[in-house]
């Protein structure tokens, strides 16, 4: 067993045990406290009925919709990378993030009245609505991108940053003609927050999980052949053009399904990529399962993390993870220009 090999594979489970422990932190964050073997109680079912109904109900929902959003979207953010051959490339910063969004507020400016729409259907019909929008916006950027047939990776992302500023107006046009309940609603959601906290977003958001990840590993030996060039892709026998639709069309559909229930989150599928290629290379067949690990950990750890530094308030996740990777972004973006 190569060195390497042994190095990714402590590192996974070192990860996966770090998500444990921040899950049972975070199982104790919040207003109500629950001291530890209260919450080992409930778990077991034999805890208070007010334990039991804040664990089950509240705390372990939001636990598991902070791991599949942040599963999701750094999964995302590295897809993109390896396509676009862009270090850059976030689904955030490129704009795919902001035109789900619209299509979201949208949703919630036209049809949040509706009785069809407003009770359980909306949690099935936001990741459509929330798909739909993301890939308006990455087809967009797609043929704006392109010049005397090729694109480049600067272009992709200024193009990207630029439908990010157009959709954000759109957005902020529609957010000031709510009604104010839903305006809250909306301001909460740009801000990242993982609103959609209960089993019901979970179990929505949990089957484009357990589809498109696997196909995205399945897929890694063709994103470590695309790194090589498109003519020496083309040469081993790869339909470059294809297989780049393929993977771009898994990138966004996980951001855009996770954006639905998980707001506006920023800089999570730029900064988790980063890291685990610095930890493991850019071999994608370790680095994109340590990469949604990694991705999990992180989003997991800001949510705990912003529901303690100014409780009894809570800051949204989407601020804490911008505060993280900002200064990360620009590090980048001179390193990289």
């Amino acid at each position: 067993m190569s060195k390497r090999l042994i190095n990714f594979k402590t590192l996974f489970f070192s990860t996966i045990f770090f998500i444990i422990i921040t899950a049972i932190i975070s199982i104790n964050a919040g207003y109500i406290q629950i001291p530890l073997h209260e919450v080992i109680a409930a778990l077991l079912g034999n805890g208070t009925d007010q334990n039991e109904l804040t664990i089950f109900q509240f705390r372990l929902p939001r636990i598991f919709m902070a791991l599949l959003v942040g599963m999701g979207i750094s999964l995302s953010g590295a897809i993109l990378q390896g396509v676009t051959q862009n270090p850059l490339a976030d689904p955030g910063i490129l704009g795919i993030n902001s035109g789900a969004g619209f299509a979201v507020v949208l949703y919630m400016f036209f049809f949040q009245g509706a009785s069809f729409l407003n009770g359980w259907a909306s949690v099935y019909v936001l990741p459509i609505t929330a798909l739909a929008g993301a890939f308006l916006t990455a087809v967009l950027i797609y043929f704006l991108s392109r010049k005397n047939g090729h694109i480049t990776p600067i272009r992709l992302l200024l193009m990207g940053i630029g439908m990010n500023g157009a959709f954000n107006a759109g957005i902020l046009i529609f957010q000031m003609k709510m009604e104010p309940n839903d305006f809250t609603r909306a301001l909460t959601w740009l801000s990242g927050a993982i609103w959609g906290a209960n089993w019901n977003y979970v179990w929505a958001l949990l089957p484009w999980l357990l589809i498109l990840i696997p196909i995205a590993i399945y897929k890694s030996k063709v994103l470590d052949i695309l790194l090589l060039g498109d003519s020496t892709a083309t040469g081993v026998g790869i339909n470059v053009a294809r297989e780049r639709k393929i993977l771009l069309i898994i990138a966004v559909t996980l951001a855009g399904v996770c954006v639905a229930v998980g707001g506006g989150i920023t800089f999570l599928g730029l900064l988790a990529p980063h890291i685990t290629r610095q930890l493991v290379g850019p071999k994608h067949s370790k680095c994109l399962p340590l990469t949604a690990a990694l991705g999990s950990f992180i989003l997991l750890a800001a949510d705990t993390l912003g529901r303690v530094i100014m409780a009894p308030s809570e800051l949204p996740v989407g601020i804490v993870v911008s505060i993280l990777g900002a200064p990360y972004f620009i590090y980048l973006l001179i390193k990289s220009i």
